[in-house]
């Protein structure tokens, strides 16, 4: 990202360093407190996913970095602006993948597409051309051959698939996306992670998603940040994460027949005892850490407890 921009036509300093900062966010209901102090930073380019369970918050915290919440407290920043106060030239800037989208479902698909995007062109840059070509965002995101059926006719997955379309049509810097592969079918979610990892390889977006898929978590994101309690209560990446809450490695194998398994903290040095004892009897040997679900049970359990 530029450490200047010139969306308008006049120059704005940026801060390359971070492209989201939260700072001690607090949001309350009434008397229910949902953020108690949340606080992190996401660099540019990054993907970052939101954990945590119901209701733990993480839908008013994306919510809040999108602008459509006032939080009751605390400090937020997305691309240097507060984001409730922040104007359209911020707004052509992000991108939005809300959990359901339901308009303009006598609209065609390409044609949709190519009247959300017109309202992105006169924010494009030399550095960014805006909007996405149509043709191209529909072979994207897997919906190629259907650019001129009618939206109400699409499938709940293809439905989908569009609403990622609309919320990266504008070629996002920043894109948020809640629960983006809900209704996908195994190889629609295989498409949609490519398609995040060349939105952030050669776009360099910045993306924030929630997700209660761990798998996919673990498959997209360069840290996790859960979310219990209405704190932050983890940071890091997955195998970070995995190692400092849960050390132990399963090492399972087989011999005369009989199966075995084993915790340690050193499988390496497990593993070459085993062989060092019985040589070519080791048979079916598997060393297994933890995954993220483990770990992220393990946190969530311990922070409940």
């Amino acid at each position: 990202m530029s450490a200047m921009s010139e969306l308008d036509g006049r120059v704005h300093p940026l801060d390359t360093a971070t492209a989201i900062e939260v700072d001690d966010l607090r949001m309350s209901y009434g008397q229910a407190q949902v953020l108690r102090g949340v606080g992190f930073t996401v660099a540019p380019g990054e993907v970052v996913a939101l954990l945590g369970p119901n209701g733990a918050g993480k839908s008013t915290t994306i919510e809040i970095l999108e602008g459509f919440r006032i939080p009751s407290a605390g400090r937020v920043r997305v691309m240097g602006e507060e984001p409730a106060a922040a104007g359209e030239r911020w707004r052509a800037r992000i991108g939005v993948v809300l959990q359901s989208w339901r308009d303009h479902g006598r609209w065609r698909v390409r044609r949709l597409l190519e009247h959300l995007g017109a309202y992105y062109a006169p924010y494009s840059t030399p550095g960014r051309r805006r909007p996405f070509d149509a043709d191209e965002l529909i072979d994207a995101v897997g919906l190629t051959g259907h650019g001129g059926q009618r939206v109400n006719r699409l499938s709940g997955g293809q439905r989908r698939r569009l609403d990622v379309a609309i919320g990266i049509v504008g070629r996002p810097e920043v894109l948020f996306l809640d629960e983006p592969t809900a209704g996908f079918d195994p190889q629609a979610r295989r498409d949609f992670h490519d398609l995040v990892h060349r939105l952030s390889d050669l776009d360099d977006t910045t993306i924030l998603l929630t997700t209660h898929d761990l798998d996919e978590a673990e498959k997209l994101a360069d840290r996790i940040l859960i979310l219990s309690g209405g704190r932050i209560v983890a940071d890091g990446s997955p195998d970070r994460l995995s190692r400092e809450f849960s050390r132990d490695a399963q090492v399972r194998w087989s011999r005369d027949g009989e199966h075995f398994v084993h915790a340690t903290e050193d499988a390496t040095g497990f593993v070459r005892g085993l062989f060092a004892q019985y040589g070519d009897g080791i048979g079916d040997l598997e060393v297994r850490r933890a995954t993220l679900e483990d770990t992220y049970m393990a946190i969530v359990k311990k922070e409940e407890g």
